[in-house]
């Protein structure tokens, strides 16, 4: 009789441990996904190496309905627009329907100056231009931190709303830098 509890409970523990599995995966899948920072392009913000923890659900949308919206400022991770099987993390600067344009380093929304104060000097002193770019639907306009040492949409253009796949939300490594971006 103990042989047959003892087997018994042997199985309810696999029962749990393979239920805990999936449920990871599907938390994984569906809802939060840790992404590892390549490069420079967001110092100081974000360093090489670091990970992070990119909430999935904030943007979903499913028919007519919206869970959350792209703001300016968010950090966003998103497949690269030229090659899908790459992901860049990079800052949201323009709206759809906005008009950005780069002056001497400054950002420019609708002709508005924009406050970046997230931004370090020590990575944007080369105080480049860029000509007037307007926002289409559904897209955004993106740019790293690092306005030295960066490949965003200066470059390679707008990236379209579907590519991005969710917002950076809790920087899991290293651990004096633990935290929210």
């Amino acid at each position: 009789e103990s042989r047959q509890g003892l087997w018994s409970e042997g199985l309810k523990l696999v029962r749990d441990i393979f239920l805990i599995i999936v449920v990871f995966i599907l938390f994984g899948v569906f809802f939060v996904q840790p992404v590892v920072v390549e490069g420079t392009s967001m110092l100081p913000q974000l360093h090489d190496g670091e990970r992070l923890l990119v909430n999935k659900l904030v943007y979903y949308k499913f028919q007519s309905i919206s869970w959350g919206h792209i703001e300016r400022g968010d950090i966003v991770v998103f497949w690269y627009p030229n090659d899908p099987d790459k992901s860049y993390v990079k800052r949201v600067i323009g709206l759809p329907g906005e008009t950005v344009e780069i002056r001497n380093g400054r950002v420019f929304v609708d002709d508005k100056e924009l406050n970046e104060d997230y931004l370090d000097k020590e990575y944007n002193q080369s105080l480049p231009s860029a000509p007037r770019k307007k926002v289409e639907e559904h897209h955004y306009f993106v740019m790293g931190d690092n306005r030295d040492n960066c490949s965003d949409s200066r470059y390679w253009g707008l990236v379209t709303e579907k590519y991005i796949y969710g917002k950076a939300f809790f920087r899991e490594w290293k651990p004096s830098q633990t935290g929210f971006p």
